[in-house]
């Protein structure tokens, strides 16, 4: 049907990548593209059929719109680093390419705590005629058109929503993170935004925590996160007063990252080395195993979802839907660990449903704003079903 250029050539990259190449009916023609050209060719490598590879600058518009202009894609997904979400998208508008992305926008100074900047694009791009689907993984992605779902079909009003993420797998690392370090470290000791009695709160890091019984792995303690998705969900879900996010951690891995936090190699300040300067965060980044790596010495499961309540017909009604995904079976089909896995196949069915026109309505737009059906109808066939259960 058209060509779909991916931007990011990591775990999630991977993912994309293959699971572009296994629906070719939609997408006919592939291009693999980050500023590491053997990144992409090893995972060209890897699938069979022709998928071209690029080099691009994701921080210079003119390097986006030369090489989208170049392989006259019809949709770019979007899986470098969110630090080059804006620049992606204005070469997206000068170009007339619809736009997927898997996280909310960043800065290098601050953690963002709004989708201000790439929703102002949602006038240039209703202009051109061109879709903008935004944060589109699994959390943020997946649970927040299962919370649009659940609104549709489930409940008359929704009042509270828990989002809940559980990574029971174990890649024998004394410290490693599932995605890109360097946002995954800033995610957990960034002050906690949470929406709770109407409005938006503000915490420590790992100061609240909770148990929960996560499907498929059993009982354990969850921390409240500043999540995007929290934002998103406050604002479209109608009626909706407590969203909060909540991760699990062994406490190994907390024992690891406060002392990292208290000897200052967290810090996303220069400080001054050799004759020159250094992030500490960013050094650490490079010390820490690659996630794309992971895929092959990850064992267990993850479990991901939202317990949802509100009201159906004048009656309390207390929803969880989730999705189990295995370690194993992620590699086996692709050669990642479900955490890239459950990130990038969202994205992949985003695209084909804008390219089929299922949610090709012309702006920028935050997951549930969208129609969830046809995504809800489809997310099992890429590998990530999903389950209910009344509490």
């Amino acid at each position: 049907m058209g060509t779909v250029l991916i931007i990011g050539a990591g775990g999630v990259g991977r993912v994309v990548a293959h699971k572009c190449a296994q629906d070719r009916e939609v997408f006919s023609g592939i291009c693999l593209a980050s500023r590491t050209l053997s990144k992409c060719q090893q995972i060209a490598s890897e699938i069979d059929g022709d998928i071209q590879t690029a080099t691009v600058d994701g921080d210079s518009v003119s390097s986006v719109v030369a090489l989208i202009k170049k392989v006259g894609a019809e949709v770019l997904i979007n899986v470098a680093s969110p630090y080059q979400n804006l620049p992606i998208m204005e070469a997206c508008v000068q170009t007339g390419v619809h736009y997927v992305d898997t996280s909310l926008d960043d800065v290098r100074d601050r953690i963002k705590y709004d989708y201000a900047d790439q929703l102002g694009f949602g006038p240039r791009f209703k202009e051109q005629g061109i879709t903008g689907v935004l944060s589109i993984g699994f959390d943020p992605g997946v649970v927040n058109v299962y919370c649009a779902h659940a609104q549709k079909h489930w409940f008359d009003s929704i009042t509270s929503i828990d989002i809940i993420d559980c990574n029971g797998g174990d890649h024998g690392y004394e410290f490693a993170t599932n995605f890109d370090p360097e946002t995954n470290i800033r995610e957990i000791l960034a002050d906690v935004i949470s929406f709770q009695d109407g409005a938006l709160q503000i915490t420590k890091a790992l100061e609240t925590r909770r148990t929960f019984e996560f499907p498929g792995i059993g009982t354990r303690e969850a921390y409240l996160m500043t999540h995007e998705e929290v934002l998103s969900i406050a604002e479209f879900i109608p009626e909706v007063k407590h969203v909060r996010f909540w991760m699990t951690f062994t406490e190994k891995y907390l024992t690891h990252l406060r002392v990292l936090e208290n000897i200052g190699m967290t810090s996303i300040e220069p400080i001054p080395f050799e004759g020159g300067s250094i992030v500490p965060l960013r050094f650490l980044k490079a010390l820490l195993p690659d996630p794309a790596t992971l895929g092959a010495r990850t064992r267990g499961v993850t479990c991901i979802g939202c317990v949802i309540e509100g009201q159906q017909n004048g009656e309390p009604k207390r929803v969880m839907i989730w999705n189990n995904c295995v370690h194993e079976e992620c590699f086996a089909e692709v050669q990642s660990q479900a955490v890239s896995y459950t990130t990038g196949a969202p994205a992949v069915l985003a695209a084909r449903l804008v390219c089929t026109g299922e949610w090709a309505v012309p702006g920028v737009f935050c997951p549930e704003q969208l129609d969830p059906d046809p995504f809800m109808n489809a997310i099992g066939e890429m590998g990530l079903p999903w389950q209910t259960r009344n509490e």
